[in-house]
C-alpha cells in the first residue's frame, strides 16, 4: 500500500473537524475560515501520487438533456448515501486533487438535511416539489423535488440486531480507520437501548466471530472487545460479508432492525473480492430482510465502487467517515435514520411537452430506472432512513408557450410535471404512491416569478458546486463563486452547521484555485 507523503495532515483535518474550524458552538458562525486553516493547491506530484495511490471510483458520464417530445417520462431510484461529500471534504483538507469521478452530485444534496414538510396520516413518507429560475443558464428552469422520512419517537424505535463488522486488516492500520472507527462504534453503543444487541465480526487473513450476539446492557463487555481491535494481515472480506450476515439471520426478528454495519477501506484481496459476485451475495441476504450500512475509511487503497455497489445491493446506505466529526453525524446526530421507514423508494416525473422542450436530471446517473419499473413492486430500488431527507434536481428547458404563460401570469392552473413516488413501509409490503402536480402558478407571486427559496437556493448551490468539480458539460455559468452566494442564501436552517462547514470548504477553494483532477488538460490551458 503506498502513502501519500502529507498523510500526517489527516491528523490536522480531524482536529479541527472534517477540514474546517469546528465552531458549532457559536451561534453567529464567521463565513471565513482563518488562514490557519487554508491550504495551498497541490502541484502536480501530489496528483501522480493520487493516481498511484490506488483509490477506486466507478467512472460515469453527466446525464444529457432529454428531449420531452420522444421521452416525457423519467424513472430513478432515491440515493441516501453521503459518501462522496465527505470524500471531496477529505480531499480538500489534505490539499489533494478531487477526481471527477469520486463526485456524485446526488449524494452532495443527500448529506445534508433540507427544510421539508413531516409525513402526515399513516404515510411514512412525504414529498413536495418547487420551480424557480436556473442559476447557472437564466433561460432555463430548475426543478427541486424534496421526500421527507418520518421522524421516529423513543418508543418508535425498533430493537436493533446490529452485527458490527470489522476490517482488521493491515490496510486498516492508521489512525484516520481502525482507530476512528472503534471510537464511533463504541460512541454508537452509549445511544442505543439496552435490549438491542451486538455482535462481532471481524477479518483480515482469516476470519473471526469475535462477540457473540450481546445485549447492550453488557455495554463493557462490548466495548473492550471494540477496544481489543487490531489491525494485520490480508482482507478476506467476501467471507466476512457472508459470517456476518449469518449471524444477523441467526439472531433474527422480523420486528427489529437487523442489520450488518461494515467498517473497511473495502481492500477485499482474499477469497471472494470481483464486485459482481459481492453484489450477488449482499443481494440475496438483503431479499432475507437484514439491510446493511456501509463505512468507507482512509486514502490510498479506498475502493468506493466496491461500497457503493454492496450498499445499494444490500438495501443499505454508504458513509465515508474522514474524522471524529463524520463519526457523531453518522453515528449521533442522524443515529436514527439506521432504521428503515421507506423501502424500494422510486420516484418518476412526467413532463407536458406544451410546456417543457427539454430535461435533465442532475445526478443519479448510476441510480436510472426503467419506466416500466416503477409499479414492479419487484424491482429493488433505495431505502430511506428516518427523519432523513432526499433531494433531486432537473434543470428544464422551458417552451414558447411556457415562457408566455409565465409572462401573462394568468390566474388558471398549467401543470409543467407530475412527481409520482412509491415507497414500501416493508421489504414484502405492496407499494404505496403518492403524488404531487408541478403548476407553473406555484412558482409565481404577485405576477412576477418568485425568488428562489432557501431549500432552493441551497441544492442549487450544491448542484453548481459539484457541477464546477466534474468540469461538466451543463455547468454553463457555475463557478464556485455562485456556488458560495447560493449556499449562503440557504443557511438559516442548519441544526448541526453542517451547510456552514460547506459554505467554508467552497471559500478555501476560491482562495486557493479550483482543483483539476486532469493535469494535462491544466498544462494545456
Amino acid at each position: 500500500m503506498k502513502i501519500a507523503k502529507w498523510l500526517p495532515m489527516v491528523l490536522v483535518g480531524m482536529t479541527v473537524g472534517c477540514g474546517y474550524p469546528d465552531k458549532s458552538n457559536e451561534r453567529n458562525m464567521q463565513v471565513e475560515t482563518s488562514d490557519e486553516y487554508s491550504y495551498q493547491m497541490p502541484s502536480e506530484e501530489p496528483a501522480a501520487m493520487l493516481e498511484e495511490s490506488g483509490d477506486k471510483f466507478e467512472k460515469f458520464d453527466d446525464n444529457p438533456f432529454v428531449d420531452v417530445a420522444k421521452q416525457p417520462t423519467s424513472t430513478f431510484s432515491v440515493d441516501a448515501d453521503g459518501a462522496s461529500y465527505a470524500i471531496m471534504r477529505r480531499y480538500v483538507s489534505e490539499g489533494m486533487d478531487i477526481p471527477s469521478e469520486s463526485v456524485r452530485i446526488e449524494e452532495f444534496l443527500n448529506y445534508f438535511t433540507f427544510d421539508y414538510p413531516s409525513p402526515t396520516g399513516g404515510n411514512t413518507v412525504a414529498i413536495n416539489a418547487e420551480v424557480g429560475e436556473c442559476p447557472w443558464n437564466t433561460e432555463h428552469k430548475l426543478l427541486r423535488l424534496g421526500i421527507k422520512g418520518k421522524e421516529l419517537n423513543a418508543d418508535e424505535v425498533p430493537q436493533a440486531n446490529f452485527v458490527f463488522l470489522v476490517d482488521v486488516s493491515g490496510s486498516m492500520y492508521s489512525n484516520d480507520k481502525l482507530e476512528l472507527l472503534k471510537s464511533g462504534l463504541v460512541g454508537l453503543l452509549d445511544k442505543l437501548n439496552p435490549n438491542d444487541r451486538i455482535s462481532l465480526v471481524t477479518y483480515s487473513g482469516s476470519v473471526e466471530k469475535l462477540l457473540e450476539s450481546t445485549p447492550v446492557s453488557e455495554k463493557e463487555k462490548i466495548k473492550k472487545a471494540i477496544m481489543q481491535l487490531s489491525a494485520d494481515g490480508s482482507t478476506a472480506g467476501g467471507e466476512a460479508l457472508k459470517m456476518a450476515y449469518e449471524e444477523a439471520l441467526a439472531n433474527y426478528n422480523p420486528k427489529y432492525n437487523n442489520r450488518v454495519i461494515m467498517g473497511t477501506d473495502g481492500d477485499f484481496n482474499v477469497g471472494v473480492t470481483d464486485d459482481a459476485a459481492l453484489v450477488e451475495m449482499v443481494e440475496q441476504y438483503a431479499s432475507k430482510g437484514v439491510y446493511m450500512t456501509c463505512l468507507g475509511f482512509g486514502t490510498g487503497n479506498l475502493n468506493d465502487s466496491m461500497m457503493e455497489k454492496i450498499s445499494n445491493a444490500g438495501n443499505g446506505t454508504y458513509y465515508y467517515i474522514d474524522c471524529e466529526k463524520e463519526m457523531m453525524k453518522v453515528f449521533v446526530d442522524e443515529r436514527e435514520r439506521f432504521v428503515c421507514v421507506a423501502n424500494d423508494a422510486k420516484c418518476q416525473v412526467s413532463f407536458d411537452k406544451k410546456m417543457v422542450k427539454q430535461y435533465r436530471l442532475i445526478g443519479y446517473e448510476n441510480r436510472m430506472l426503467n419506466n416500466e419499473d416503477f409499479n414492479d413492486d419487484k424491482k429493488d430500488a433505495g431505502e430511506i432512513g428516518a427523519g432523513q431527507t432526499i433531494t433531486a434536481l432537473y434543470e428544464i428547458v422551458p417552451t414558447e408557450e411556457l415562457e408566455q404563460v409565465l409572462k401573462k401570469a394568468s390566474g388558471a392552473k398549467h401543470v409543467i410535471a407530475t412527481f409520482d413516488f412509491r415507497y414500501k413501509k416493508s421489504l414484502n409490503s405492496s407499494s404505496i404512491p403518492l403524488k404531487v402536480d408541478v403548476a407553473v402558478e406555484d412558482m409565481m407571486s404577485n405576477g412576477k416569478i418568485k425568488s428562489l427559496s432557501e431549500n432552493m437556493s441551497f441544492a442549487a448551490g450544491v448542484a453548481a458546486f459539484g457541477m464546477v468539480l466534474r468540469s461538466s458539460e451543463h455547468r454553463g455559468n457555475a463557478s464556485l463563486e455562485m456556488a458560495a452566494e447560493l449556499v449562503h442564501r440557504g443557511l438559516q436552517y442548519d441544526p448541526h452547521h453542517y451547510r456552514e462547514g460547506f459554505l467554508n470548504i467552497i471559500k478555501q477553494l476560491m482562495r486557493n484555485g479550483t482543483k483539476r483532477t486532469n493535469q494535462s488538460e491544466l498544462r494545456q490551458e
